[in-house]
């Protein structure tokens, strides 16, 4: 029982640092150790955001209930990949030399880049998600979430850092193999479940997405950082929401 509630600490560890749902800690949180359960996190707001644009559309329309479901996602997580989406804009688009883009990461401001980003983000997973049918924006929110998340926890296990500092660090620098590869396991097992023969639609999606924020990533400042991670989220999250709208 002990041992079990030791596992599961990991998870509401996971979701106080992702999300904005209060929860108390009786130790300080170690949010590295809490990586794996990231993607059971994008579980928990997928669901949060599937079962409100489900809803939704139901008593109005499908463009509404999609645009008020990414809007409280975006509220429950705080805007949270959203930002680090907005940094890599603003820094490997503005900056000319690493330096002044890791500089510009440590800025808590955003210029124009970046907030064309995450506007362009929240616009884009808006329409994707309103051109799916309502009854399947349950799952295909879950699914996207999930798995998205799932793609950033893969790259904490494909790429070096950018820098030794920061919350990235933590992540990487305490995340265990064994356990990293059991949640991605399971987010695929997850993703099948919930899509289908869809799922190798999702999977390739989230491989494009942070892929292309792992190429653009080294070739700025040489690896990644936590922002790199959050922007790989939120292109992965929007890909998977485009695939599963050709359904």
């Amino acid at each position: 029982m002990v041992r079990l509630m030791k596992l599961f600490r990991g998870f509401f560890v996971a979701l106080s640092f992702l999300t904005r749902i209060p929860i108390r800690h009786k130790h300080e949180p170690q949010v590295g150790s809490a990586a794996p359960w990231f993607p059971i996190v994008g579980v928990v707001v997928g669901a949060i955001v599937g079962g409100v644009a489900w809803g939704v559309s139901n008593l109005t329309t499908p463009l509404l209930g999609a645009a008020i479901g990414v809007l409280v996602g975006v509220a429950v997580t705080g805007a949270f990949h959203e930002d680090g989406l907005a940094d890599i804009a603003d820094a490997f688009v503005g900056g000319w030399t690493t330096e002044q883009r890791l500089k510009i990461l440590k800025d808590p401001l955003h210029g124009s880049y970046g907030v064309a980003a995450m506007c362009g983000s929240i616009v884009l997973r808006i329409c994707a998600l309103s051109a799916i049918s309502p009854r399947d924006m349950f799952t295909a929110a879950i699914a996207a979430h999930c798995f998205a998340r799932a793609g950033a926890l893969g790259l904490m296990l494909t790429t070096a850092l950018a820098r030794h500092e920061g919350l990235g660090s933590d992540y990487v620098s305490s995340l265990r193999t064994s356990r990293a590869v059991t949640s991605l396991s399971v987010s695929i097992l997850i993703v099948i479940v919930l899509t289908g023969i869809w799922s190798v639609a999702v999977v390739g999606a989230t491989i494009v997405g942070a892929a292309t924020i792992r190429w653009w990533s080294k070739k700025k400042i040489g690896g990644i950082t936590g922002d790199v991670l959050g922007a790989a989220e939120q292109l992965s999250e929007a890909l998977i929401l485009v695939a599963l709208s050709a359904r």
